[in-house]
């Protein structure tokens, strides 16, 4: 793990006091800096909290919020609960996943932008069908509104890199 890493795992035990039961709290913290929580990292911060690396792995995995694997930038998360599917979720999530190129096996776009997620509820069932975008919530959702959703997003992205590149 480089050293930049390190330093700041070590901010996020301290900020947490290196407190074992705020296990929780402290990879919700390090997904928030690295969008995933990569392996070398858990077992740091069992060694760093004295708890076994099985301990913090089970927390990790127990908890549906937590991921191992890398995720993008913007995660969208379709709604599959009843009323949700009742309206034509699925048409939704395939034209997501059509536009962006991927699949329920691959759900995470090559340059790291985009995380396509079904979920079982989102608790928005009076909005339905309803998608979010990192935990935004877009209700009433149609495949022509995700088309322009998309749109956005990757029009947002593109006026990031031109501002940073004038920088």
């Amino acid at each position: 793990m480089e050293a930049k890493d390190q330093k700041v795992l070590n901010e996020i035990l301290e900020s947490h006091d290196y407190n074992q039961t705020a296990v929780i709290a402290i990879l919700q913290d390090i997904q928030k800096v690295y969008r995933y929580l990569p392996e070398e990292m858990l077992c740091y911060i069992a060694k760093k909290l004295h708890l076994s690396e099985a301990k913090v792995y089970g927390v990790a995995t127990f908890y549906e919020n937590f991921s191992l694997e890398p995720k993008g930038k913007y995660i969208i998360k379709i709604c599959d609960g009843t009323a949700c599917h009742v309206r034509q979720s699925t048409a939704i999530l395939q034209e997501i996943r059509s536009l962006l190129g991927v699949t329920a096996e691959k759900p995470t776009t090559e340059d790291m932008m985009f995380t396509v997620e079904t979920v079982s509820c989102l608790g928005a069932c009076g909005l339905a069908p309803v998608c979010t975008v990192n935990d935004v919530v877009h209700a009433a959702m149609t495949p022509e509104k995700a088309r322009e959703l998309i749109k956005e997003l990757k029009d947002k992205e593109v006026v990031r890199k031109v501002a940073a590149d004038e920088d």
